[in-house]
């Protein structure tokens, strides 16, 4: 029985990537689990099933529980500090670091990734824009710890012999950024635990976290030159303050919501109204899930979840401008898209098939490794 280990880039709440270690978790319950540092609340444990982490020195440091992205510099020096020896298989989900763990030339290591990291590559200045920094020391760092982090990040692309990714999108940013191939796996949606709803509320929802690629900003100030119209946004994050200075009366802010208390919102909502430029894109397919179409930019994950004019509208600019069109577009085409397709075009994340087809591509990967 070969011996599994699981790295995960840290544990601090339960978003995407924790859905997808949940599923790793299910399919191989021996592995161990192993995490940069770990600061789930006793309440969002739920998936981890018992396992409790190993971690790094990152756990102990200074203020790491509250600011633990402020120590980007030292995660890399974290992640190769884990000891691995003894394991057969190594399987990093990774976005940041994880995919950074040392391994021997005996030891398979797949990496699922959701992305390399974002604002080290092509978002770098987006995320330096969007963060304030504009200009002076601050930005100076900035990017030369991003230049650090970049050239860490391809060459630890060597350490892994099997990329696998969430989608065909990140797999062209895979074979760009490290000059590798990677096999497609959309991650799992937990399609089962919302109902389509043919009636639906009046109001519009917006669900992300409040940082800077998640562009919910665009959407607030979109809204507030609409209304007319209402808006819900549940989210929290570093960018709420902003995102409230630029609503109107008509902008609802829910905060950070449990999973029971979001699937009514969504079964409820008129449209989901998505701005990133984001790599797969869950939340859009449990809003198709829910029979809730989709107003999303059209780059990304998201066009290989929506089919245009059946079950979502794009907008092609992350501008207000470009949303508040996409917005009267949605209005005046909405009778006609296809609600039955929008729960059947989601099927296929089901979780039951992503853990059987990660399975056979680990086992591939084992067979093709030792041939």
């Amino acid at each position: 029985m070969p011996k599994i280990a699981i790295i995960h880039e840290w544990l601090t709440s339960f978003a995407g990537s924790e859905r997808v270690l949940e599923q790793l978790l299910l399919l191989y319950p021996e592995a161990d689990l192993f995490a940069v540092a770990d600061f789930l609340a006793p309440a969002d444990r739920h998936f981890l099933h018992g396992r409790q982490p190993r971690t790094t020195f990152l756990q102990r440091a200074p203020f790491a529980r509250r600011h633990l992205r402020q120590y980007l510099g030292l995660m890399p020096l974290a992640i190769e500090g884990l000891d691995l020896r003894g394991y057969d298989i190594v399987i990093s989900s990774s976005h940041a670091v994880a995919k950074g763990v040392l391994t021997g030339p005996d030891q398979f290591h797949l990496c699922y990734c959701h992305s390399p990291i974002r604002y080290a590559w092509d978002m770098q200045a987006q995320y330096l824009e969007l963060s304030g920094l504009t200009g002076g020391v601050r930005r100076a760092f900035a990017r030369a710890l991003l230049h650090y982090m970049r050239l860490w990040d391809a060459r630890t692309a060597n350490g892994v012999n099997l990329f696998v990714v969430n989608s065909h999108y990140i797999a062209r940013r895979i074979r760009k950024t490290y000059g590798r191939e990677a096999l497609v796996l959309h991650p799992p949606v937990d399609v089962d635990a919302f109902t389509p709803r043919a009636s639906k509320d009046r109001y519009y929802i917006c669900v992300a976290r409040l940082v800077p690629y998640k562009r919910a900003d665009l959407v607030v100030e979109a809204f507030a030159r609409m209304p007319e119209r209402r808006l819900v946004v549940v989210g929290d994050g570093p960018l709420a303050a902003l995102c409230r200075r630029k609503a109107g009366p008509n902008v609802e802010f829910r905060g950070a919501l449990t999973s029971a208390e979001l699937r009514p919102l969504m079964e409820n909502a008129r449209a989901l109204v998505f701005a990133a430029e984001e790599d797969f894109g869950i939340t859009i397919a449990e809003s198709l899930a829910s029979a809730t179409p989709v107003i999303c930019y059209g780059r990304g994950g998201a066009t290989e979840i929506v089919e245009e004019d059946a079950t979502g509208i794009f907008f092609e600019e992350q501008a207000p401008e470009s949303l508040i069109a996409a917005v009267d577009r949605f209005e005046c085409s909405e009778h006609l898209l296809d609600r039955v397709l929008m729960r059947a075009s989601v099927e296929r994340f089901h979780p039951r098939q992503f853990r059987r087809e990660f399975d056979e591509l680990l086992q591939a990967g084992l067979v093709h490794a030792r041939a």
